[in-house]
């Protein structure tokens, strides 16, 4: 399926994935005119089609990093973020079964699983050549959407006829449905059509993923969790088959991963393809920013939103972690600096297709463009004027844009230059506002995870901890474009998750990542919650009530 057809099928897939399509092959087209080919594409294209959904900022990414000890947001001034407090109290562990971001992640996960269910139905009847592979793509979808739910959830929903009801598992049944159900899609998958729709390396990952958070997921309440040799065999062997195909590297620039180009990154294994041509539309890089930052000097409506910032906790990870070495001199992964005047206070007059924000982790004064009375300066040159900001947007000119790393509930902690920011997906080139476009793909899975996930399974099976430290300093090592960071000495599984923090912050892994590690019931900023009934989210009361016609079919999560 090429670029240009998905463009067309995208475009119908909210007709292709509600509707019953009974094809009747005449001369290769069906009594509507559309042949096995454009049946077969119009199947498989809405099953991908929920995944942006999924992964707008509040739904999937807020559930996963606002509700850790990486990411907060708070009512900023008193009148931004305050949505009924539903930031508030998925930061301190107190979300309710109304609240809007559960309902809508929710919802856009199950009509992923409906539309797989559509193409799994309908495509067995296809005579297309590619029917095949678009049928093993729609059951690994469908297991993909339910390893979701069973992480967020604690629950799946087994249908193989459209016309039953849907049969709850939850716990080692549910494990082992989607475990079964990608062992069987993997053999027909294609290899090299990813990493915008899933393949046999993105499966391998994603059984890795499954079989390493097999202890949480068998008993989801333990006081302690008992990871099974068998499950770490299975996730080394995993990892080994996608290092050992060659068919992925480690890219030498970090922040390349997050361009809006990335599509073709060779450390991509599986993402959700935002590509402009395909409406890519995604919000991840403005969330974070000011209201007063302009990223663009084509368009003076594009700008941030002063949303979450990272936590004082977070940061002082690092911190600690390169003392008394800035992290920003010490890791690439932290800081890219690519607008001048941090360093160079004179270089205030930059040439627009120059002009480019700092990547990371962004702390203190921001500098950038400068907009008064709707427009941007210039110096007199032509070039653009680049000088401190501060936030004329929120009536306040005096004011500077200068991130602080105190963010939490407070009035003081709740202004809107409190926390230190993350750009770390590249805004868009062609964003005429901060809430529109965004051509980066988002990831779900790339080789770097396989790394440390082979590492974190070869200590939970007790192999010798210079194997797994091997494969963290390989991903270190990476970084090429810029100074790596540097080795490592030891390797625990305390360091480890700090090294995972590290790599794939505000890359929505950091909640399953505490429960894993056994920190999701720890203190940070405002969260004081040790409830482990916390470490899922509640059934929204939308479903609750719509199962409610049969009687105990759908039992919300305890303590909820």
């Amino acid at each position: 399926m090429n670029k240009k057809i998905l463009t067309l099928l995208l475009g119908f897939s909210v007709f292709a994935g509600c509707t019953k399509l009974d094809e009747k092959v005449l001369d290769e087209t069906s009594s509507t005119g559309a042949t096995d080919k454009e049946i077969a594409e119009g199947l498989i294209a809405p099953v991908y089609a929920k995944l942006p959904d999924i992964f707008l900022h509040t739904n999937y990414f807020a559930l996963q990093e606002i509700s850790t000890d990486e990411a907060i947001l708070p009512y900023r001034g008193g009148t931004d973020w305050g949505d009924n407090g539903i930031y508030l109290s998925l930061h301190k562990h107190e979300t309710t079964s109304p609240d809007p971001n559960v309902r809508n992640t929710w919802n856009n996960i199950f009509q992923g699983v409906s539309r797989s269910l559509t193409a799994l139905t309908e495509l067995p009847n296809n005579k297309d050549a590619n029917a095949k592979v678009f049928l093993a793509e729609a059951r690994a979808m469908r297991a993909y959407y339910n390893m979701l739910t069973l992480d967020l959830f604690g629950l799946v929903f087994k249908k193989e006829d459209p016309r039953e009801t849907s049969v709850i598992l939850r716990g080692e049944e549910a494990m082992n449905y989607i475990r079964t159900e990608f062992e069987a899609a993997e053999p027909v998958l294609d290899n090299n059509t990813g990493p915008g729709r899933i393949t046999k390396a993105g499966v391998w990952g994603l059984l890795a993923r499954l079989h390493l958070n097999a202890a949480v997921y068998r008993d989801r309440y333990a006081a302690a969790f008992t990871f099974q040799k068998a499950d770490m065999d299975k996730a080394v062997e995993y990892c080994d088959k996608i290092i050992n195909s060659n068919q992925y590297t480690l890219s030498p620039s970090y922040f390349a991963l997050f361009d809006d180009e990335n599509h073709t990154n060779k450390e991509l294994i599986f993402a959700v393809d935002q590509r402009s041509d395909l409406n890519g539309h995604n919000r991840m890089a403005y969330f974070s920013l000011s209201g007063d930052q302009f990223p663009l000097p084509a368009y003076t409506g594009a700008n941030g939103t002063d949303g979450p910032g990272i936590t004082s906790d977070f940061y002082r990870s690092w911190v600690n972690a390169y003392a008394p070495i800035d992290p920003a001199a010490a890791d690439p992964r932290f800081y890219q600096e690519n607008l001048t005047i941090y360093s160079h206070p004179n270089d205030t007059c930059v040439e627009a297709a120059q002009f480019n924000i700092n990547r990371g982790i962004l702390r203190g004064q921001q500098y950038g463009l400068i907009r008064k009375g709707g427009v941007f300066l210039k110096c007199s040159d032509g070039k653009m004027k680049v000088g401190p900001l501060f936030y004329d947007t929120r009536s306040k000119p005096t004011k500077p844009v200068e991130f602080t790393e105190l963010c939490d509930f407070t009035v003081a902690g709740s202004d809107y230059n409190t926390g230190f920011r993350v750009s770390k997906y590249e805004f868009s080139k062609t964003s005429v506002s901060g809430r529109n476009f965004g051509e980066h793909d988002i990831v779900i899975l790339r080789l770097a995870d396989v790394y440390l996930m082979r590492a974190e399974a070869k200590l939970r099976r007790g192999d010798p901890a210079a194997t797994a430290l091997a494969d963290v300093n390989f991903v270190r090592a990476s970084r090429t474009a810029s100074t790596p960071a540097a080795p490592l000495a030891a390797i625990n599984l305390d360091l480890l998750f700090r090294e995972r923090g590290f790599e794939f912050y505000w890359e929505c892994q950091r909640r399953t990542d505490m429960v894993r590690f056994g920190k999701y019931e720890g203190t940070w900023t405002e969260k004081t919650n040790t409830d482990k009934n916390k470490r899922i989210f509640p059934i929204p009361q939308t479903a609750m009530d719509g199962a409610s016609i049969i009687p105990g079919y759908l039992v919300q999560n305890p303590g909820y």
